[in-house]
């Protein structure tokens, strides 16, 4: 683990040695400091110049000591902040690699536990542990050297309670470990909670679930105060444990100089001396002290990290992918069959179908038939395991996943809206369109009189989710990301089954221009939408059962006249 996460310590190697150094000016002013005191004990009132030097000596001391302590803290805590930047840098941009089967199965507030709280952990311990351990080895060690020279006796006497204090950090750290690791999840569970129960809000207050809400919330919120209390009382004993060792400390040299002064084995100024070594040692000792907490934390907190980053995409390209010159649109599905992970039952059983480029097709069935599972597999939001996929002849799995999702267009029943300007949003179908790109996008959706008649026009916010829009005008703008994109193939998941009456004739408008000259998949529960598509595959549990023209179909008085007259009612 030490290996793998010191190779975030390579960028910043400048940043490390200064922290290291100003830690080693710490430790050798806290060295210096007692010696040169235990030779202003040892001058007379006669040599007042050298009494003035040795003060002046001291204060210089200080000065050094609080100018290191202030560089080594802040350049210290910059260090640990910028490990902590790019290690989340990291993290999303392999978050961004996942296949959609993870992203399926773990909850969100979990991930963004990981990215924040874990994150900030791991950069407290980035700079702390190094520089914690470093600083007590050089001021403990120098110390007891200094120490051993002006009495053996007496420094074997204080060198009594370090073993102890070593195999008490030794036999906390283990418990502890375990503890933040059953904390962690506790917080996460407790951020997952809160975002279900916020981004559901509307759905909670018009069942009026809210006491429901409460009393799940509260179940969480139990469990982490349980597992933090558990982490507490730990951490109380070994602190408490530790504290009682550095005190005793003191004590253990006060009592035995005091014994050696009176046998003449020591002077009181080498107790004095002594007992400012054990109190400069304090503070080392109790960083390492802190350096078991932190280390429990960071080791827990950098094991979800790597969890995470071990964690290989189902989905990845082939070695030496082919990248067309052009995709004129065709596609060919053969033999499909596909069922999600986890799940024993196939969503789709040996699906075939032949779309000509620039063909208008349908997808309908009722819901669970497999129709947004082929919208899925096509673009290789999952991995296809029976049949195969393939655009102008040449399989999906042959493609760059890129290439891939640049050559398709979705429009979704729900289409999500960051929060930001209109502009931005629909500038994610091409980010480097010009102004009068996204006017002409804006105008073939259908939306650009919405957008003018807005006192901040394309700058304005459309909040979280587009919650400051309509569903008709979320869709319309959605659309126009895709007239910005201009792909060669659409997919259209029920773009239109939630919108009423007027949003649905505007988004039909608008779909018709999108539609023309492309590639064109429709599903819809609506059959009245999809009357005029030049091809319509009907599904019914996961298998084509039917395909034709509405004409065709209708004629044979099969499934799809079935479903089509149970629409018309």
């Amino acid at each position: 683990m030490l290996k793998r996460f010191s190779q975030f310590y390579g960028p910043h190697k400048p940043l490390f040695a200064l922290d290291l150094s100003m830690a080693f000016v710490r430790a050798l002013c806290a060295i210096l400091i007692p010696l040169v005191t235990r030779h202003l004990f040892k001058l007379n009132a006669a040599s007042l110049s050298e009494v003035i030097g040795t003060v002046a000596l001291l204060t210089l001391l200080v000065i050094v000591l609080a100018f290191s302590a202030f560089n080594n803290i802040k350049w210290g805590h910059v260090l640990g902040t910028r490990i902590e930047t790019d290690m989340r840098g990291v993290l999303f941009r392999h978050l961004q690699k996942l296949s959609f089967s993870y992203f399926d199965k773990t909850k969100t507030g979990h991930i963004m536990s990981r990215l924040s709280n874990d994150l900030f952990t791991i950069s407290e311990v980035a700079h702390h542990v190094p520089e914690d351990i470093f600083l007590a080895v050089v001021t403990i060690s120098g110390a007891f050297i200094c120490m051993f020279w002006m009495n053996t006796s007496l420094a074997l006497i204080a060198l009594i309670p370090l073993p102890i204090m070593i195999i008490c950090g030794i036999l906390f750290q283990k418990r502890f470990r375990l503890n933040v690791r059953v904390m962690r999840r506790r917080v996460a569970d407790i951020n997952a909670n809160i975002e279900n129960s916020i981004q559901g809000i509307r759905e909670v207050k018009s069942f009026a679930s809210e006491h429901h809400a409460v009393t799940q919330f509260d179940e969480v919120n139990h469990d982490f105060r349980e597992s933090k209390e558990t982490m507490y009382h730990t951490m109380a004993a070994f602190h408490s444990t530790m504290m009682g060792l550095i005190h005793s400390h003191e004590i253990l040299i006060t009592v035995a100089g005091a014994v050696m002064v009176f046998n003449d084995l020591a002077t009181i100024t080498d107790v004095l001396v002594f007992l400012m070594f054990a109190r400069f040692m304090t503070k080392p000792i109790d960083r390492m002290v802190n350096f078991v907490e932190q280390f429990g934390q960071g080791a827990a907190s950098f094991e979800r990290f790597t969890e995470i980053m071990d964690i290989e995409p189902d989905i990845q390209d082939r070695p030496n992918p082919i990248i067309p010159d052009q995709i004129m649109g065709s596609i060919q599905i053969k033999e499909l069959t596909f069922a999600y992970e986890g799940n024993e039952a196939h969503v789709l059983k040996a699906v075939s179908m032949d779309i000509q480029a620039g063909q208008t097709v349908a997808l309908v069935g009722e819901s669970g038939a497999g129709k947004s599972t082929i919208a899925a597999l096509i673009p290789r939001f999952y991995e296809t395991k029976e049949g195969s996929i393939s655009i102008d002849h040449v399989d999906v799995l042959d493609l760059p996943q890129q290439f891939l999702r640049e050559q398709i267009g979705i429009v979704q029943q729900s289409p999500f809206l960051f929060d930001t300007t209109i502009r931005d949003n629909i500038l994610f179908g091409n980010r480097e369109a010009t102004e009068e790109e996204i006017v002409a996008a804006a105008l073939q959706a259908n939306i650009l009189d919405f957008i003018e008649s807005l006192p901040e026009g394309f700058d304005s916010p459309v909040g979280e989710h587009g919650v400051k829009l309509s569903g008709g005008q979320r869709q319309r703008i959605s659309i126009a990301r895709v007239f910005l994109k201009n792909p060669p193939i659409l997919i259209f998941d029920e773009a239109t089954s939630a919108l009423d009456t007027e949003s649905e004739q505007l988004i039909q408008d608008a779909m018709e221009r999108l539609c023309k000259d492309r590639t064109t998949i429709i599903i819809a529960h609506r059959l009245s939408t999809v009357k005029h598509a030049d091809t319509i595959f009907v599904l019914r549990d996961g298998e084509v059962v039917e395909n034709g023209t509405h004409k065709e179909l209708t004629g044979l008085q099969g499934y799809y006249h079935t479903l089509y007259t149970k629409s018309l009612f």
